[in-house]
């Protein structure tokens, strides 16, 4: 059977094989008819050290917290993203940003980014949150009287996209029309329909054509809206009626020789955050008010919450110590639905794993969406509790058990922007209206870039009943 030890080495050393794993070298099209139960299986039958094999390579499938640490922390030097997936998917629609970059240039990227992105430096745009919280409120608000359904995971694109695009450029990218709204929905129809290759789309139902002719127009508006918008900044200096947002941070950064971030390695950290950051943290605020709505019992607790720490006013960054219970719902929620379900690396380096060897060039992968479902790790795995994220818990978990932004040094730069904006967002909207799911309406997670909701997330809102607004 592959995967069967064929060990000739001293004792000690480590075994040379494939791990256990089917036998058969699986069509993609097996895999993406359904990815999460696919890896769920897998795990299930062969074990946290596990393989699989498709168009002739084996992948490797890691499900075991003391093993995604020693990939993405312990030696993380020896495993790269060059030639994953995710390079194929992202490197020509990004560049080589923070999310797609290896070695000394990532580094380098890294040092001159990552003070922009400090929590202090982050809670300085929580009224910048708020305030776009509170219109998608009001206008959740209209529809709650007019009786109309909304399209809540929609809602929140447009949001998140709005809040990233102004604390990271001072702009409001409505200004380039409807226009970079929808080039985003392009660009990730076209990944989630295609495995980061050229080739034919994983839907049979999707024109091929139409799909990269859409993908390569959306890329070049993008490019072209972010290129102008940096080399405005480079021009006019930071603004003078507000705080400096993130580009200025960017910008006036310097390594250790006094060396700027260059345009082009500007254009691609905007275009990078500006995608990643607001459409993962729109998917975590759509599965958070799904989970609330099928919980009602720990909804009023949130509202209650809220309305104590809060009476009725815009929360503010001063206030999430206070928000414990709203905070660990958002956690519990990315547990259950990691808006990032994949993580890929190659072996830059031969690697041991589990005794195991590993070859230079071995492509792995790890699954948020099954490492946070181990059953030997969290109990009840299939229930939202979160209770699961009191620091008394925290503490009882083994390192790298809970990773939907990654983990070791590449953890997502945004995670605190993320969890702060998720956060205040939550505490705006849940203030003042009640969420509830259309009744027949199927909310199927659907793994593409992001794990989404499959069918959209159709919702009604309604006021809370005379005294119930806090």
């Amino acid at each position: 059977m592959p995967g069967s030890p064929v060990h000739s080495g001293p004792p000690g050393s480590p075994v040379h094989s494939r791990p256990p794993g089917p036998a058969d070298d699986l069509g993609l099209a097996d895999i993406r008819v359904d990815p999460l139960a696919f890896l769920t299986t897998l795990a299930a039958e062969f074990g946290d050290l596990c393989s699989h094999r498709t168009r002739g390579e084996v992948v490797w499938f890691v499900n075991r917290p003391d093993l995604v640490r020693h990939i993405l922390k312990d030696n993380y030097t020896a495993w790269t993203k060059a030639g994953t997936p995710d390079d194929f998917m992202l490197t020509p629609l990004l560049g080589k940003g923070l999310l797609t970059s290896d070695g000394p240039a990532w580094e380098r990227q890294r040092r001159l980014c990552a003070p922009a992105f400090r929590p202090r430096r982050v809670e300085e745009f929580d009224t910048l949150m708020t305030d776009a919280a509170v219109d998608l409120a009001a206008a959740w608000e209209r529809a709650a009287d007019e009786g109309r359904t909304i399209r809540v995971d929609h809602d929140f694109t447009a949001l998140t996209l709005r809040i990233v695009a102004d604390a990271l450029l001072g702009a409001d990218l409505a200004a380039a029309g409807r226009g970079f709204g929808r080039a985003v929905d392009d660009i990730n129809r076209f990944i989630g329909h295609f495995d980061g290759e050229p080739g034919t789309p994983t839907d049979a139902d999707a024109d091929p054509a139409l799909l990269r002719r859409r993908y390569t127009a959306a890329q070049t508006f993008l490019a072209r809206v972010v290129g102008m918008l940096v080399a405005a900044r480079r021009y006019t200096g930071p603004p003078t009626d507000r705080p400096a947002d993130l580009l200025d941070a960017m910008l006036g950064a310097r390594d250790a020789h006094g060396d700027a971030l260059g345009d082009r390695e500007l254009h691609d950290q905007v275009l990078t955050m500006v995608m990643a950051g607001h459409e993962t943290t729109a998917k975590a605020l759509s599965w958070t008010v799904h989970l609330l709505d099928r919980h009602p019992e720990t909804a009023a607790a949130v509202r209650a919450e809220l309305a104590e720490v809060l009476a009725g006013r815009p929360p503010r960054a001063a206030d999430l110590p206070r928000l414990d219970l709203t905070r660990r719902c958002v956690e519990e929620a990315i547990r259950l639905y990691p808006p990032v379900w994949l993580i890929s690396r190659r072996a830059a380096a031969d690697d041991v794993l589990d005794g195991r060897h590993v070859p230079e060039g071995t492509l792995v992968c790890i699954s948020p969406w099954t490492l946070h479902r181990h059953p030997a790790i969290w109990e009840e795995p299939e229930r939202f509790r979160p209770e699961r994220f009191t620091a008394t818990a925290r503490a009882a978990r083994p390192a790298h058990a809970y990773v939907p932004f990654g983990g070791g040094p590449r953890v997502c730069i945004g995670q605190s922007f993320a969890l702060t904006e998720a956060v205040l967002v939550l505490a705006t909207v849940l203030q003042r209206l009640e969420l509830r799911g259309v009744p027949g309406h199927p909310v199927v997670p659907e793994a593409l870039v992001t794990l989404r909701p499959r069918d959209g997330l159709l919702m009604t809102a309604h006021r809370p009943a005379a005294g119930g607004r806090p």
